[in-house]
């Protein structure tokens, strides 16, 4: 078997490669609006403790959708293809950044809030000044949480004629041949391990950053 996924990726080169780069595209796209609005709600929560049991129960709610049923919802809205793909991955992503960028907010030591309000920082200032770059690390972990997800569900995308590596999985699956669904599948994981291999390097290096800071203001 290991032999003729090897040969397949060799004699298929060309369409592994651009199905490598629409996978990536696509998961980028989802990413990048899961962050935006993961962020600003997550801020929302921590300045506004009332929107909390909403907005946590939405992206929970949203999470515990099957995937397959969440694109059959969709589909009817906005069709088949890569838009409602980007749809469904950024809607599952949210939850992962919503609650780390909430938590990371409200764990901040309220002893550090007040001298920073003593010195008249606005909360605007104490937002972005203060208490995000201190969350940074709760943060970075819930994104990185986020992008492995986006990534392994991404291979969903070929079931509602979207591009990416789910479209090996889906025509090894119809075409019953197994090496071509095992090679999307192994492409998929590898990129999923490589980014969190990416992403936790760089988590490390933030939270190591910011606990030798503080060492040295001691």
């Amino acid at each position: 078997m290991f032999f003729l996924i090897t040969k397949l990726y060799f004699s298929r080169f060309d369409f592994f490669l651009g199905l490598i780069g629409e996978h990536i595209l696509l998961s980028t796209i989802a990413i990048g609006f899961a962050t935006v609005i993961g962020l600003l709600l997550g801020v929302l929560i921590s300045e506004v403790n009332k929107t909390s049991s909403y907005i946590f129960g939405a992206t929970n709610f949203l999470y515990t959708i099957p995937s397959i049923a969440l694109l059959g919802f969709l589909v009817p809205f906005f069709g088949i293809g890569n838009t409602t793909a980007v749809i469904a991955l950024t809607l599952y992503a949210l939850l992962p950044m919503v609650r780390n960028t909430a938590t990371g907010l409200t764990v901040v030591d309220p002893d550090i809030i007040e001298a920073a309000r003593g010195m008249g920082s606005t909360k605007l200032q104490l937002l972005y000044k203060i208490k995000l770059p201190l969350a940074l690390p709760v943060i970075l972990a819930g994104f990185r949480n986020m992008v492995v997800i986006t990534i392994a569900l991404c291979g969903i995308a070929s079931f509602i004629g979207a591009g990416g590596l789910g479209v090996a999985i889906y025509r090894g699956i119809t075409t019953n041949n197994i090496p071509l669904m095992i090679a999307g599948s192994l492409l998929i994981s590898a990129l999923a391990l490589i980014s969190d291999f990416f992403l936790g390097t760089i988590e490390t290096l933030v939270t190591d950053k910011m606990t030798n800071g503080r060492r040295t203001q001691k």
